[in-house]
């Protein structure tokens, strides 16, 4: 199995990279900079024994896309996607955020996802030579709570980011391939702090019905088992990891 992970290198990616490497996959870790913690994330990961590769590659470009994918397909045949990369950018009321950040979260975290499944199915189809396989789709619980005064234009994107596990789920049946997606909701990464509030896990983790933040390896096991054989009757679906809320 040789599954490619977007925004693999930390947070939820990199913890999804531990479970599928301990589940016996090969990966490819894609990411948008920071090459050292890259490297550091593949060298913690490759002690699971299997092969890690890392590829810096822009994924909100066609070239980036094609280059993630491509660096994939000279390794051996892909058979998962991770959709993972996203980011909210910033937190703000619509109205006071810029055009030029609602079109890059836009292009982050629905176009990009829907280009990177586009290329993975490309390798994965059966009728293209491939040997179908699975592409999960990182959401998040903002897809329907909107997440007003936050980040709208996110939870948007998200909300596309479903309706793509949803209708391609159909499209690609024929071909073996499963589509399937996670929700998460608040989570114990820098996501916050990267779009300027670094509290927001405590003020928020203590709202939801479990009464806390969740965990990235809560995330990547719901993946792990989303991509194994025991989800095998399991497609154009997105599963809800998000404590209750």
């Amino acid at each position: 199995m040789l599954t490619v992970i977007t925004g693999g290198t930390r947070g939820i990616g990199a913890a999804t990279a531990h479970r599928l490497a301990a589940d016996g996959h090969d990966l490819v870790l894609g990411y948008a900079a920071d090459g050292e913690a890259a490297e550091a994330t593949a060298g913690d990961v490759r002690e699971h024994g299997h092969q890690v590769h890392v590829v810096a590659a822009d994924i909100t470009t066609d070239d980036g896309v094609a280059l993630l994918f491509a660096r994939a397909a000279e390794l051996g045949t892909v058979t998962g996607l991770v959709n993972n990369a996203g980011a909210t950018l910033n937190i703000a009321p619509l109205a006071e955020t810029s055009a030029d950040v609602v079109r890059r979260t836009v292009d982050l975290n629905l176009t990009a996802a829907i280009l990177c499944a586009r290329a993975a199915v490309r390798l994965m189809a059966r009728s293209r030579g491939g040997q179908g396989g699975v592409v999960v789709n990182v959401s998040s619980g903002a897809a329907t709570l909107g997440a007003p005064n936050e980040y709208v234009q996110y939870a948007a994107a998200k909300a596309g980011v479903d309706a793509l596990t949803t209708g391609l789920a159909s499209e690609v049946a024929g071909e073996g391939i499963r589509v399937v997606g996670v929700a998460p909701g608040i989570v114990e990464t820098t996501i916050h702090a990267d779009a300027g509030e670094p509290g927001r896990i405590d003020r928020v983790g203590p709202l939801v019905p479990l009464g806390r933040a969740g965990r990235p390896a809560e995330v990547a096991d719901a993946i792990g088992w989303l991509m194994s054989d025991e989800a095998s009757y399991v497609t154009g679906t997105t599963l809800r990891v998000a404590g209750g809320r």
